[in-house]
């Protein structure tokens, strides 16, 4: 019998049960075991003072290192790059979703402006569409990401950002009772649990944080049953592409303020692969992309950062840090 870690809020044990399925599907009995991080329970402080990377895994590393579970599912952007010695990445299941999507506040009134939600719409569902009239209204859009901030910011500058946190849940319940235009939220989060709100926009253009979209299934070092086991649900073409992505944030040693975006896709016989860093008020922004072949001797990932650090990404990321 595998038992399952997982923190207790609906999407987590979505995904906890997700593992669970799979694994009984190949014939490995497991049970969920229900941990409560420190992330869950603080729903004021901003995720990046909390620092952000191990927030939601410090308490299930604890659980797998003491032995009162054999395996850990996260949601893979929160997991930081290092993992605690003794403990080694399982499986990746197959990603979902990488967008961020765009909730809006179903209880928002337009101002008599001659504000047009159907003109904002189409800049933020169309990549390509450069700010204009509509983006330039002092909207308020909700996040607790800096990441997702600094690129809202960046393309739509004279816009306010709120901070909101909680689980998926108590944000949308905020967002109802806000005054805020929108709110911004992970693709994936949402439709696993079925709470994607008709109407929610696609933000296309919006890089994702490295590994958004994907889940983690962490063990013990050594555990060789369990490994095996877990082994046999690995999905590899994501597990390749996420290993780029966080690659490319462990080469260029972001802080946790610090907003580093990275997305590899696998066309054909290539990956392809996009990175960015902007800075916290979306004023500065420096982007890579870059195609390589598929081939476990290629470190895509680090070959992106070394390539967007050519660009100025160094300075750029040295003085966010400096900042935090």
């Amino acid at each position: 019998m595998i038992r399952i870690g997982t923190r207790d809020s609906q999407l987590a044990v979505w995904q906890a049960t997700q593992v669970k399925n799979l694994l009984e599907s190949l014939g490995t009995p497991a049970q969920l075991e229900l941990v409560k991080s420190e992330g869950d329970l603080d729903l004021v402080t901003p995720l990046y003072a909390m620092g952000v990377q191990g927030v939601f895994t410090r308490v299930l590393d604890a659980a797998l290192l003491s032995n009162r579970i054999d395996v850990a599912v996260h949601s893979m952007k929160d997991v930081p790059v290092q993992l605690p010695e003794g403990i080694v990445e399982a499986a990746v299941l197959e990603r979902a979703s990488c967008n961020d999507i765009l909730v809006l506040n179903p209880n928002w009134q337009a101002p008599d402006t001659g504000f047009q939600i159907s003109a904002f719409r189409s800049q933020l569902s169309d990549p390509e569409t450069l700010n204009g009239e509509p983006g330039t209204f002092p909207l308020t859009i909700a996040t607790s990401s800096v990441r997702r901030k600094a690129q809202w910011l960046n393309r739509f500058p004279g816009h306010t950002i709120e901070n909101i946190r909680g689980n998926v849940n108590t944000r949308l319940r905020k967002l109802s009772e806000s005054n805020w235009f929108g709110a911004i939220f992970a693709a994936a989060g949402l439709e696993r649990i079925g709470l994607r709100p008709a109407g929610s926009i696609d933000l296309e253009w919006m890089l994702p944080a490295p590994a958004q979209g994907a889940i983690m299934i962490t063990a013990r070092k050594g555990d060789t049953a369990v490994l095996r086991a877990c082994s046999r649900i690995n999905h590899t073409g994501t597990a390749y592409c996420v290993k780029a992505e966080r690659d490319f944030l462990s080469e260029l040693m972001g802080g946790c303020a610090t907003p580093i975006s990275a997305l590899a896709t696998i066309h054909q016989n290539s990956l392809h692969f996009n990175g960015s860093v902007v800075t916290p008020d979306g004023t500065e922004k420096i982007e890579v992309a870059e195609t390589y072949a598929i081939d476990a001797t290629v470190a895509a990932g680090r070959a992106a950062a070394a390539k967007i650090l050519e660009k100025g990404a160094g300075p750029l990321i040295a003085k966010m840090n400096n900042e935090q």
